[in-house]
């Protein structure tokens, strides 16, 4: 069941840049989401994808990851799938542009090293330019890149922010399934 909670205040919201958000993970998923980093919104409630018009948690369900729609609350659940999230940057802006190339490197260079240790099947990094600066890919293209990390096949999908006016939610939804049908193949 989906759950709603009274939104942050302004002095929540501006108190939460720079917070971190725990990461949804456990060894050897089938599949580890990685976003950007998270919005001021998202650290102020602690959840991931947890602004209201981030399209993270009905790209989920439309592409069949989940059998009902999920909210940031329930994020865990996740788990029980077989899927996690973490981010490229653990550091909360108010906007991804706000992410330098040094840190974005850096998170690349963590994100890597966090996969050899969870091992996840797979890896889905949620915008191609994050992708890029993490990874010193400038070329990369959004669905699977040819190079694994840390053993993990490695997926390029549009961040589902409700800033990313280029996919809408359809798009996204038959973008995510594409990876999730990947996912289902491996395994069987």
């Amino acid at each position: 069941m989906t759950e709603t909670r009274q939104r942050p205040t302004r002095a929540e919201l501006q108190a939460a840049a720079g917070k971190t958000v725990a990461d949804v993970i456990a060894p050897r998923l089938k599949l580890l989401f990685c976003g950007i980093n998270p919005s001021l919104y998202t650290a102020a409630i602690g959840h991931h994808f947890g602004r209201p018009g981030n399209r993270f948690w009905p790209t989920l369900q439309l592409a069949g990851f989940t059998p009902r729609l999920l909210s940031p609350y329930e994020e865990r659940e996740l788990l029980r799938h077989g899927y996690g999230i973490t981010n490229v940057v653990a550091r909360a802006t108010a906007g991804a542009a706000e992410l330098t190339a040094t840190e974005l490197s850096a998170g690349g260079r963590r994100l890597l090293e966090k996969t050899a240790v969870y091992r996840p099947g797979f890896l889905a990094v949620l915008g191609i330019g994050a992708y890029r600066s993490a990874f010193g890919k400038p070329d990369a293209v959004l669905g699977r890149q040819p190079e694994p990390i840390a053993q993990s096949v490695v997926w390029v999908l549009p961040n589902p922010s409700g800033l990313n006016a280029h996919f809408g939610l359809q798009d996204l939804a038959d973008l995510f399934r594409e990876l999730r049908l990947a996912t289902e193949q491996a395994l069987s």
